[in-house]
Parts: structure tokens; C-alpha cells; sequence
């Protein structure tokens, strides 16, 4: 049997990894891909209670490659957000995986944008992304459809992929490292490196929480995120159905950087589908994707005490971005929201809705401000992904590498 398949059994008779993983999203894959990278003999398996991958975040998000130009350059994602974009670039490519490089307008609809749009370029210039000034009547030869106030940024680096697909592909390259999953595998609890699943007992040497929309809460079990708690915010898109290719590139706002939310702009996908969104509605519970389905009392509770909390403190304009975002449900009113962003509006076209994705958002529940970079926490025992905040799949490979950087840290404590 290969050195990297043999797993050490226990007195039990069951397996002993070396690492188990909770969740397999992308960050849970790219983690265990860098720590089998580092080390061949590694035994690692991944825990999932989805009956697969990506079926969360992971698959459900836009699909963007982001650059990295948004972030001020003191921030992780600033970083993780450059060289990410790189990596999955070269993943795609390497793997035969479709790749849309389309690129991206940011755009202005007044002179009151102004200001942002050049401190956007400032921040990609420290950050080392490509950004290229556009003048209004040179838009065109991007996209002829789309419309700004004197001047624009293009992005060139911005591309577009299938995440699913690529989940698909890393999980198969993982399995064929050796590395095991268990799907419909629920983490229960821990206890003297044991964990105890819905299915069984496992042996473990380290825990990784990868856990998405959970991860706040396993990591309460180890004492970790006493200061955090997640905060669900649903985005849907709507797909055009018109003849035509409309746009043929991302088109976006200048973003209110005070929030993590990018606002609503043009999507162009992988296989051309052109889509407009997101919102950020305040979802009910953390699972909240349609109707009642996956309801917890507990989470609807904790989530409506501190969406309270956050409307009647008004925190950081949360008042005003959950009345806007309401609004948004809407359609008529959802379309015309990027009437400033492109010359012909098409609003009877936009009507198909895409499969919901809910954002995983770290809040610091003393000074109830939505955490805008990465967070983890743990020690020698263990290892929690608190905020795998957005753009989480375009950061996701460098990120691995700093998480697994971080663990080799504190194990070397010890």
C-alpha cells in the first residue's frame, strides 16, 4: 500500500489521521492540499455533513477572480486576494478548467465617485494590481453597453470560473493523495483528541475548523471565538434571459468601503450568463436559503437579537443597508439599480433567480462591527477559521498556506 494511504489504526480498530478537517468547502480542501504538499505522509481526512463538497459558500458564490484592489494594503485579503488570483489562475489552466478572463469596469455615475475611484487606484498601485484609467468615451472598446461619469477603471486580471468544477477537480486530486473524506459526517464533540461524529468515533492529532456557517459555534467547544459570532447575509442574483450578449464584462460600483458589501453590479460568467446582484439581506438563520428549510430556533433567536442590536445601534449605517437591501425583493426595483452603470436597460429580461448563497459574516459582538479581513484562532490542540471572509475562493490557496503556517507555529510551542 502507498506510504500516504496507510493510516494508523487504533485500540478501538478505528482510524488515526494526523489531521481531521471540519468542512469541505474550498478553505478545508486548500488547506489539506498545502498540508499534503508540505508533507507526503501526512494522514488527513475531512468531515463533512453535506452528502458532498462546495455545497455551501464554496458553490454557491459568484464565481468572480477579484484582483485585489479593494483592500487597503495592511490587510491579509489585500494579499491573499493578489496572489490568490494567481494561483487559481494557474489551477485552472493546469487542470483544463473553463476560465473566463473578461476582466472588470469599475464605473462612476457622478463626481461625488470620483474620490473613491482614485483611492481604489491608489490601493491597487500599493497592492501591485494592474489598473488601467479609462476615459468615458473609452469604455467602449470594453464593453459597448457600459456607461460612467468621465473616466473608469479596468481590470484586467479580474477573470471568472466555475467553482463547482473546481471543488469537483480538487476533490478527486485530493482523494487521489490519499487524503479521505466522510460525507453526512457531523462533528458532535471532542475529548482527548477523540472526536465523536454522527457515524463514529476518530483519532486525531489535530482538528482544523473549516466549518463555514458553523464555525463560530465548534469553535465555542474548544474555547475559541468568545469575542465573534457569525452572521448569515443572504445574496441572490438575477440571470438575464434576453437575447444577445448585453455586457461583456464585470461591471461594478465604487463600493462604500466602510461595509464588505460590493453592491450590485454585472456578473458575466464562465459560460456567458450574465447576471445582476448581489443583495445582502439579513438572513433568519444560517442555512436560510428557501422557506423554512433547515430552520434552528436557536439560530433564529440569536440571529434576531443581534440584528436588533445592530438596527437600534445603527452600526456602522446597518439601518440604512438592511432598509436598502429589503428593498431589493423588489425586482423592478433591483433592476434598476444599474440603470447608471449601462446605456440600455433591459429590465424585462432579468428575471430568473440563481440558488441562493449565504455569507458567513464574523460580527464582534462587543463593539458590533462586521469584521472586514480573516480571522483564526487556536492553539496546539486545534486551529479555527473564524472569518473566511469574501473574496474567501479567489484568496482561498495563499490563505491555506497561512493557516498552515500559523498551525506549524503554535505545534512547535508545545
Amino acid at each position: 500500500m502507498d506510504q500516504v494511504q496507510e493510516v494508523e489504526l487504533t485500540a478501538q480498530g478505528g482510524k488515526r489521521y494526523d489531521f481531521l478537517i471540519i468542512g469541505g468547502g474550498i478553505v478545508g480542501m486548500t488547506i489539506a492540499r498545502e498540508l499534503i504538499h508540505r508533507d507526503s505522509k501526512t494522514s488527513i481526512c475531512i468531515i463533512e455533513k453535506e452528502s458532498d463538497v462546495a455545497q455551501h459558500g464554496s458553490g454557491r458564490n459568484s464565481g468572480v477572480l477579484h484582483a485585489g484592489f479593494y483592500y487597503s494594503a495592511d490587510s491579509l485579503k489585500a494579499r491573499f486576494t493578489r496572489d490568490g488570483n494567481q494561483a487559481m489562475r494557474a489551477y485552472c489552466i493546469e487542470h483544463s478548467l473553463k476560465l473566463n478572463e473578461c476582466g472588470k469596469l469599475i464605473i462612476i455615475t457622478s463626481e461625488e465617485e470620483l474620490e473613491g475611484l482614485e483611492e481604489l487606484k491608489r490601493r491597487g498601485d500599493v497592492n501591485g494590481v494592474a489598473l488601467e484609467w479609462m476615459a468615458e468615451d473609452e469604455i467602449a472598446t470594453i464593453d459597448p453597453n457600459a456607461r460612467t461619469h468621465k473616466k473608469a477603471l479596468f481590470s484586467p486580471a479580474t477573470a471568472t470560473v466555475d467553482p463547482v468544477e473546481i471543488c469537483q477537480c480538487m476533490k478527486q486530486e485530493l482523494i487521489d493523495m490519499g487524503i479521505e473524506f466522510q460525507f453526512k459526517t457531523r462533528f458532535k464533540s471532542h475529548k482527548d483528541g477523540i472526536v465523536t461524529t454522527n457515524r463514529s468515533k476518530i483519532e486525531v492529532d489535530y482538528i482544523i475548523n473549516c466549518a463555514g456557517l458553523q464555525a463560530d459555534k465548534i469553535a465555542r467547544r474548544f474555547g475559541f471565538s468568545k469575542d465573534y459570532v457569525i452572521m448569515p447575509f443572504k445574496g441572490l442574483y438575477l440571470k438575464y434571459g434576453g437575447d444577445g450578449p448585453y455586457v461583456r464584462t464585470n461591471i461594478y460600483p465604487v463600493p462604500n468601503l466602510a461595509n464588505p458589501f460590493l453592491g450590485v453590479h454585472f456578473t458575466v460568467t464562465v459560460d456567458g450568463t450574465i447576471k445582476i446582484g448581489p443583495t445582502a439581506t439579513p438572513a433568519f438563520w444560517r442555512e436560510n436559503y428557501r422557506g423554512i428549510s433547515r430552520f434552528r430556533l436557536g439560530e433564529f433567536l440569536q440571529v434576531g437579537y443581534y440584528m436588533s442590536r445592530l438596527f437600534l445601534s445603527n452600526s456602522f449605517g446597518f439601518r440604512r443597508l438592511a432598509i436598502s437591501e429589503m428593498k431589493k425583493y423588489n425586482r423592478r426595483h433591483f433592476v434598476n439599480l444599474t440603470r447608471g452603470m449601462v446605456k440600455e436597460v433591459d429590465r424585462k429580461s432579468f428575471r430568473k433567480k440563481s440558488r441562493p448563497g449565504i455569507r458567513a459574516q464574523l460580527l464582534h459582538k462587543k463593539t458590533l462591527e462586521l469584521v472586514q479581513d480573516f480571522v483564526i484562532e487556536g492553539d496546539q490542540h486545534s486551529m479555527h477559521v473564524l472569518n473566511a471572509v469574501s473574496p474567501a475562493f479567489t484568496c482561498s490557496m495563499p490563505f491555506a498556506a497561512h493557516v498552515v503556517d500559523e498551525i506549524e507555529l503554535k505545534r512547535n510551542d508545545i
